[in-house]
């Protein structure tokens, strides 16, 4: 990136101390963070994330929480990611307790990137069944990478328990955390083809489909799951594979 077109927040500071140049580049940097300009936000985390400082930590997870774009909200995880977790993970954890839902759902898709298990005893199944979709989503993937070995199981039996619910987003996000888990989720997502509900049960038969042929796609094994319904099976056997969807 050429030096020139930087924005005045965020340009090559002039080195009077390494002490003294940081403690001017943390607020300059952060204050570019609430620029109006998405362009100018990027590259202050960029910026950021490029010559970490633990003074940045705070402004990043503040921004995370009320970032409108996409890519800075990915820019601002990587800058986080660059830090020590010591450092992070105290505030990321804060996060998950606050009001505003994007809050909770950047700060446990931050720690899914960091991947640091001492994090896990703050995935609770309130953040696991949140009522935001977002959020719940996020706390899945979440659980995936930081569930301790031997916990897997205990996991999947609380995750079953949202199959069924959200929208095609939401579920197809379950069910890859279900396959995620692998064998230890099996006993729970068998289970589940037996449910009462038979939103529930078409959902973890296409999980198992899906589980069995990840190229089918997520469409095709909901079809299956449906035709195998209305025949009467539980999705235990093989069935056609056939070319599905993208996912």
């Amino acid at each position: 990136m050429a030096r020139q077109d930087a924005h005045p927040e965020t340009r090559t500071r002039v080195d009077t101390g390494a002490g003294r140049e940081e403690e001017a580049f943390a607020p300059r940097a952060l204050r570019a963070l609430e620029d109006g300009r998405p362009s100018v936000r990027l590259r202050a985390a960029l910026e950021i994330g490029t010559t970490p400082h633990p003074s940045h930590v705070d402004g990043l997870i503040e921004r995370c929480a009320v970032e409108p774009d996409f890519s800075v909200r990915e820019m601002l995880t990587w800058a986080l990611t660059r830090h020590a977790p010591a450092r992070t993970l105290p505030g990321l954890l804060e996060a998950l307790r606050a009001e505003r839902a994007q809050a909770r759902s950047q700060a446990l898709h931050t720690l899914s990137k960091i991947g640091d298990r001492r994090a896990w005893p703050a995935i609770t199944r309130e953040l696991l069944s949140d009522a935001d979709e977002e959020v719940a989503r996020c706390a899945w993937r979440a659980a995936v990478v930081l569930v301790p070995e031997g916990e897997a199981a205990e996991l999947a039996a609380v995750l079953v328990t949202r199959l069924g619910g959200g929208g095609r987003e939401t579920r197809l996000s379950l069910s890859r955390a279900l396959i995620a888990l692998g064998d230890a989720a099996a006993p729970a997502l068998r289970g589940a083809t037996t449910d009462p509900d038979p939103e529930v049960r078409r959902h973890a038969i296409a999980t198992e489909r899906l589980a069995r042929d990840p190229d089918a796609g997520f469409e095709f094994a909901i079809e299956e799951a449906k035709r195998i319904m209305v025949l009467g099976g539980d999705g235990a056997g093989g069935g056609e594979s056939g070319g599905g969807e993208e996912e």
